[in-house]
């Protein structure tokens, strides 16, 4: 196979042992490398590529918009793919969601979520709110900000010194955290009120916000909050005056089968992140959406976020987003990602769901997690050092599906999970192939932890 040597050449690589293929063309649900050998796309990257690769609309809008203006920097100018594109998602985003802030990616994007929290309450004559409450098992990016509210512990661990104070309350995570016997109600609101106790804990008066994927991707595969977790959060941020940010990071932009994933919890946020499926792969550009009242403190106060980077906005970015937003609205794909999800969801648990090593099947939409476990009667997780996931990886990728297998699911350090995040186009057969690959991979790397 064609490599390039991730320590020969002089890119700087996410891992500096081992090689990758050269990546030559994709098409579909479908990437190829430069020997040929091609491998379903089965987790759009991480959760990114929606549209599949190759669609001609998105890389027809990118070209004409370079025709016109590759870039304007903000101070000067603002574009009209910018301001379609803000109208586009404010006209569809829930509640008063009604500003929109475009950066370059979702660390970005919750990078200015909390500070635009911090300087609302500043705004306002709140000095003293400078604490941010987050759940464990969370991520929210790789900027010091994001890593500080993510729960991520292996992401953390050696930065913990550079990070700002955050809490973090329990995950709301029923497969390992409802008891036996525990109504899904009941869970549910047992789960949000971790958040009032912190708070009562730490003082109300002293906290910014709570920071919570909608839907809980790479860190714990693909977590649903079952019904009235949310509804009860939004209740508590309200009686505290603590804004809520949901980070829709991954799990947004039509990944769970709404264009908001917050929807079908039946919630509005403070402010919203969203990012990998605006652009789909296709630009880097991610967004802040915020309401309308944290949008007019700031604007009859100071009237200057004190925030920004040199590409926010960037007109060639925004008309790629602008393409992709329109795409998953106009081609109907939205109804088409719940369809999918749910024939994904049966073909795992057909193939899967009674597997000796498969405890969990779990996601909404076209987001799915595989929580693998040792013994599924008492949950227990295969030992760390197996290093379970990375071997799923690997061999999943032999099959020629690409995955985003993860360690660490139950607390940083025990617990492995395979995240699926396919683009939205896939079809049945697709579906069937990736579910075998995936199948074949698990059982290739559990036999492979025997030995």
């Amino acid at each position: 196979m064609s490599s390039a040597s991730t320590g020969g050449g002089h890119v700087f690589p996410r891992r500096m042992r081992g090689s990758l293929p050269v990546v030559a063309g994709g098409e579909g649900c479908y990437l190829v490398d430069t020997d040929g050998k091609r491998y379903l796309d089965g987790s759009g990257g991480a959760a990114v590529s929606c549209l599949g690769h190759g669609d001609a609309v998105v890389t027809g809008a990118i070209k004409a918009q370079l025709d016109k203006i590759a870039f304007a920097h903000t101070g000067f100018f603002t574009s009209e793919p910018a301001e379609e594109l803000a109208d586009l998602l404010a006209a569809h985003a829930p509640g008063d969601l009604d500003r929109v802030y475009f950066v370059s990616g979702g660390s970005e994007a919750v990078e200015a979520a909390l500070k635009l929290a911090r300087q609302y309450h500043v705004e306002r004559g709140n000095v003293n709110r400078t604490r941010l409450i987050a759940r464990r098992q969370s991520y929210h990016g790789n900027t010091l900000g994001a890593l500080a509210v993510g729960g991520n512990e292996w992401r953390r661990q050696q930065f913990r010194p550079l990070l700002i104070e955050t809490s973090h309350i329990a995950p709301c995570y029923p497969y390992r955290e409802q008891h036996e016997g525990e109504s899904e109600t009941a869970y549910a609101l047992r789960a949000a009120n971790a958040l009032e106790a912190e708070l009562l804990r730490v003082g109300p008066e002293t906290v910014i916000a709570f920071v919570a994927e909608t839907v809980v991707g790479a860190t714990a595969g693909a977590v649903a909050p079952p019904p009235g977790y949310f509804k009860r959060i939004r209740e508590i941020c309200d009686q505290y005056g603590v804004l809520l940010i949901l980070d829709e990071v991954m799990c947004g932009m039509g990944r769970t089968g709404w264009l908001f994933a917050c929807e079908e919890d039946g919630v509005t946020p403070d402010i919203l992140c969203i990012a990998k499926g605006l652009g789909a792969g296709y630009q880097p550009i991610g967004a802040m959406l915020c309401s309308t009242e944290i949008y007019n403190a700031v604007r009859d106060g100071s009237g200057l976020f004190q925030h920004g980077h040199t590409y926010i906005g960037h007109p060639t970015a925004c008309a790629g987003g602008l393409a992709v937003v329109s795409a998953i609205l106009e081609r109907g794909l939205l109804p088409r990602v719940r369809a999918q999800g749910e024939m994904l969801q049966a073909a795992l648990q057909a193939r899967l769901g009674q597997h000796p090593h498969v405890g969990d099947i779990r996601g909404r939409g076209l987001f799915r997690g595989v929580e693998l476990v040792a013994d599924r009667t008492d949950k227990r997780p295969f030992e760390p050092n197996s290093a379970l996931a990375a071997r799923v990886k690997a061999a999943a990728f032999e099959q020629g599906l690409i995955c985003y297998p993860m360690s660490g699911t139950i607390d940083g350090r025990s617990g492995d999970h395979v995240l699926l995040a396919p683009p939205f186009i896939i079809s049945d057969a697709e579906i069937d192939a990736l579910v075998e690959k995936l199948a074949a991979g698990i059982e290739t790397a559990i036999a492979a932890t025997a030995h």
